[in-house]
């Protein structure tokens, strides 16, 4: 209860905040929330995540002080949208990047995932990623943009690559997470709106993601091979979601990179429209991959106990809700062009 009201709070603070030292403190108050939901399982693997994580975070921490501090010594300024000095942008990109594992800052991020419990992965793929990517929408202005797409387009192919050979499936979705993160990096200076709705509906999809696989106990390809049989239609569900997250129409995963290529070209940007585009076919294939385990493929031997009609497992309305957001939104993108 402490840690997930700390976790509250430190998010809420550093959104919140206009002021350099706060915006810290509550990032601070998220790392030292999440350390004890990550090493709960006292199991070897989780606590060499805990350390990695603590360290990575400690160092971004510093950073981003480090940088705020020197723009108030040549400015006068603490404002976080008054960032006008280049040595102190270059290290708050710098900072932003580890705390979001963006790539090459990004090697903490996988190994963190793949020694947590699913539910705490599920927050550090979603929850954990606002309090910097705000800090990036506020300060977006000063930041240097061909630094922001090189990091954009590099995350976006190594998330893929890095993903295609992957077995466990919370590295596949770290590694979709640092994909995804490609994407809405490189439309941040342009247009910051379109970079939270990107942010809205991804964390829908891996939210639905998660939620299913933590009901079905999948954690590798091999288990997920043989729950078709327990939970068909759980199952058809996290197809649907990664063949969403895969961005395919008419899923709502489409719409964000939809309107992402679009703003690039309007910007004059169409060569890295086009090279982010073509990168995205990396992450597809893993998609569909995992895709083709929850459903089409099916083991030699079939399980022998009767399939039940109807199971005594109550109906997870959260899951039902999410699956129905993360596939049919498309259709609502007129809606979404007008609020963003």
């Amino acid at each position: 209860l402490i840690s997930t009201l700390s976790l509250i709070m430190g998010s809420s603070i550093t959104i919140s905040s206009n002021h350099w030292i706060l915006a810290w403190t509550g990032l601070e108050i998220n790392t030292l929330a999440i350390i004890p939901l990550i090493s709960k399982s006292h199991h070897p693997r989780a606590i060499e995540a805990t350390i990695k994580y603590f360290l990575t975070q400690s160092t971004a921490s510093a950073l981003i002080l480090f940088s705020s501090l020197t723009n108030a010594w040549s400015t006068g300024q603490w404002d976080i949208t008054q960032l006008n000095h280049p040595t102190s942008c270059l290290l708050l990109t710098m900072a932003i990047g580890i705390k979001l594992g963006l790539v090459p800052f990004h090697f903490w991020f996988p190994e963190v995932l793949q020694g947590s419990p699913m539910t705490t992965a599920l927050l550090l793929s979603t929850l954990m990623k606002l309090p910097p990517i705000t800090l990036l929408l506020m300060s977006a202005q000063s930041l240097n943009p061909t630094l922001l797409t090189t990091l954009a387009i590099l995350s976006t192919l190594i998330g893929g690559w890095m993903g295609l050979n992957q077995t466990q499936t919370r590295k596949i979705l770290a590694f979709s997470s640092i994909s995804h993160l490609g994407w809405m990096i490189i439309i941040i200076t342009y247009n910051p709106q379109l970079t939270l709705l990107t942010f809205s509906l991804y964390t829908i999809m891996t939210t639905t993601l998660f939620l299913s696989l933590t009901q079905t106990k999948v954690l590798k390809l091999s288990t997920m091979l043989i729950s078709w049989t327990k939970t068909p239609m759980l199952n058809t569900t996290v197809m649907l979601a990664l063949l969403s997250l895969a961005g395919l129409p008419p899923l709502t995963g489409f719409m964000p990179k939809w309107f992402i290529i679009k703003e690039l070209i309007k910007q004059e940007m169409t060569p890295s429209a086009t090279i982010i585009s073509l990168l995205s076919l990396l992450s597809l294939f893993f998609y569909l991959r995992l895709a083709y385990h929850s459903t089409i493929t099916l083991p030699p031997n079939s399980t022998n106990h009767m399939k039940l009609w109807r199971t005594n497992k109550s109906l997870n309305t959260p899951t039902a809700i999410l699956s129905s957001l993360s596939t049919s939104l498309l259709p609502m993108s007129p809606l979404m062009i007008t609020m963003f």
